[in-house]
C-alpha cells in the first residue's frame, strides 16, 4: 500500500461517487416528505412510516454490506464489485424515486425505498472502507477524506440551489423540483461509477481467507475495540451537534429573527463556505495530527454556537458572521475522525490479524445516521416543551426556548465530541509504528485468484 501522494486529478476524480449519493441525500431529508404528501396525495403519517422503515433498514444492512465487502474475494478487488453491483440498483430505484412512472401509492414508496437504500449501502460503506485503504499514511488519508467532503459539500451546494431555481420558474410546482433533483442524480450516476471505479486501484487481496461472518465476532471486534468505540461516540455527538441546529434553523430564522426570507437562503449561505472548509482544516490536521484538530474544531464550533446566545432580531448582520464562521468550520470533527477510523482498523489488524475496514466504517456510518434521528427526536420535542409552536404566535419566553435550544443544545453535543476524542492515543508516531509493523510483517496481502 503505497503511502506516495495521489495527485488531485485522481482524488477528485475518486471523489465523484460524492455527487450523486450527496444529490440524493438532501432531498430524502428536506424535500421528498413534502413533495410526496402535496402533490402525489399520501398523509404525511403513512409517509413518516415508510421513511422511518426505510431509515432502519438502511442502518441494519450498513455493517452486514461491511462485513461481506470486508470477506468478498475477487480478482477485481473487494470493493469495486460492490459498488458497481449497487450503482445500478440505486439508479434504478433512483429514477423511480424522482420520476415515478405509474403515481405513487404507500407500497410503491415502501419497494422503491427499500431497493434504493439497498444500492445506497452496497456503494457508500464499501467506498468509505476503500477511501481509508487506498493509503496507508498517516495525513494522505486526512488529504482523501478532505477531496470527498469538498466534493460532496460541491454537490450539496447545487442541490440546494435546483429548487430555487424551479421556484422561479413554477413557484410552489413540487414535481417540477423534484424532476429536477431526480435529474441532477440520474445524470451524475454512471459518470460518477466510471470515474470512482478507473481512479485507483484497490490494495491487493489478503492472501490468507477471511473469517466467515460471525454475529459475535463482529459484535467483538466492534465493542472490543475501545479506540473505535470513542471515535464513534464523537462522531455520534458531532453529528447531533450538526442535526439539531438543521432541524431548528428554519424555525429560527423565520420566528426567532422574523426573516422568513432568509430560512433557505442562510443555509445556502453556509453551504458556500463550507466548500473552503474542508482544505483549510487539511492544513491544520497535517500540522498537528488528527485528533488534536478534531479538538479544536470542536471547540470552535462551541464557541460559535454559544455565541449565537447574544443574537437578537435586530443583529441580523452577527447572525451572517456566525454563520459564515460556521461554514469555515463545518465539518472539521467529522472530516478528522472520518480519517481516524482507518487508523483504527490498522491498529486491530495488527492486533488480530483480521482486516475489519469495511465493518468499522459501516458503523462509523451507522453512528452518524443515529445522531440525525435522535437530534430531531430531541430537537423538536424540546422547543414544544419549551413553548413554541410554528402554527401559532409565540411569546418571548417561547422564542427565548428557541434560541437556548438552537445554540446552546449544538454547543453541549460539540463540547462533548471534544470531550471523547482529546488525548487519543493513535497519533501520528503510533500509527507509524503500527504501520512499520505490519509492513514489515510476513506478506498477508497477495493478490489470490
Amino acid at each position: 500500500m503505497s503511502a506516495a501522494p495521489h495527485t488531485a486529478g485522481q482524488l477528485i476524480r475518486f471523489s465523484a461517487l460524492a455527487v450523486p449519493l450527496a444529490a440524493a441525500g438532501l432531498p430524502l431529508g428536506v424535500y421528498l416528505p413534502a413533495i410526496y404528501a402535496r402533490d402525489y396525495g399520501l398523509s404525511l403519517t403513512v409517509i413518516g412510516v415508510i421513511f422511518l422503515i426505510g431509515r432502519l433498514w438502511d442502518a441494519l444492512a450498513d455493517p452486514v454490506m461491511g462485513s461481506l465487502s470486508d470477506a468478498t474475494r475477487s480478482r477485481f478487488g473487494r470493493r469495486k464489485p460492490w459498488i458497481a453491483a449497487g450503482g445500478v440498483v440505486f439508479a434504478i430505484s433512483a429514477a423511480f424515486l424522482f420520476f415515478p412512472p405509474f403515481g405513487v401509492t404507500p407500497l410503491s414508496l415502501g419497494i422503491v425505498l427499500f431497493f434504493l437504500y439497498l444500492g445506497w449501502t452496497a456503494v457508500q460503506i464499501p467506498f468509505q472502507a476503500w477511501s481509508g485503504e487506498v493509503s496507508g499514511d498517516y495525513h494522505e488519508r486526512t488529504r482523501i477524506a478532505t477531496y470527498h467532503q469538498v466534493v460532496a459539500a460541491c454537490a450539496l451546494l447545487l442541490t440546494l440551489v435546483l429548487p430555487t431555481i424551479a421556484d422561479q420558474l413554477r413557484p410552489g410546482d413540487g414535481r417540477l423540483q423534484l424532476s429536477l433533483m431526480g435529474g441532477l442524480v440520474l445524470l451524475t450516476i454512471g459518470p460518477a461509477l466510471l470515474l470512482s471505479l478507473t481512479a485507483l486501484d484497490e490494495p491487493p487481496l489478503p492472501a490468507r481467507p477471511p473469517s466467515k461472518p460471525d454475529l459475535r465476532l463482529v459484535v467483538r471486534a466492534i465493542t472490543g475495540e475501545p479506540l473505535l468505540l470513542r471515535v464513534l461516540a464523537s462522531d455520534f455527538a458531532v453529528t447531533l451537534a450538526q442535526n439539531i441546529r438543521a432541524a431548528l434553523i428554519v424555525f429560527f430564522v423565520t420566528f426567532y429573527m422574523g426573516r422568513p426570507e432568509w430560512a433557505g437562503g442562510l443555509f445556502l449561505f453556509q453551504f458556500v463556505f463550507g466548500i473552503f472548509a474542508g482544505p483549510i482544516w487539511l492544513r491544520i490536521g497535517r500540522r498537528y495530527g488528527k485528533h488534536r484538530t478534531a479538538v479544536a474544531g470542536e471547540l470552535l464550533q462551541v464557541a460559535i454556537n454559544f455565541a449565537l446566545l447574544l443574537v437578537t432580531p435586530e443583529t441580523f448582520p452577527l447572525l451572517l458572521a456566525l454563520t459564515l464562521a460556521q461554514g469555515l468550520a463545518q465539518g472539521s470533527g467529522n472530516l478528522m475522525l472520518r480519517a481516524i477510523v482507518a487508523d483504527v482498523a490498522d491498529k486491530h489488524r495488527l492486533d488480530s490479524g483480521e482486516d475489519r475496514t469495511g465493518l468499522y466504517y459501516s458503523v462509523f456510518s451507522l453512528a452518524g445516521k443515529t445522531a440525525t434521528a435522535v437530534a430531531v427526536g430531541i430537537a423538536l420535542p424540546l422547543v414544544s416543551w419549551l413553548g413554541f409552536d410554528p402554527k401559532s404566535a409565540n411569546g418571548p419566553d417561547a422564542l427565548g426556548g428557541l434560541l437556548l435550544v438552537f445554540a446552546a443544545g449544538p454547543a453541549i453535543a460539540h463540547t462533548l465530541s471534544a470531550a471523547l476524542i482529546a488525548r487519543f492515543p493513535l497519533d501520528e508516531a503510533t500509527h507509524a509504528e503500527i504501520r512499520r509493523r505490519l509492513d514489515s510483517a510476513p506478506p498477508d496481502y497477495a493478490f489470490a485468484e
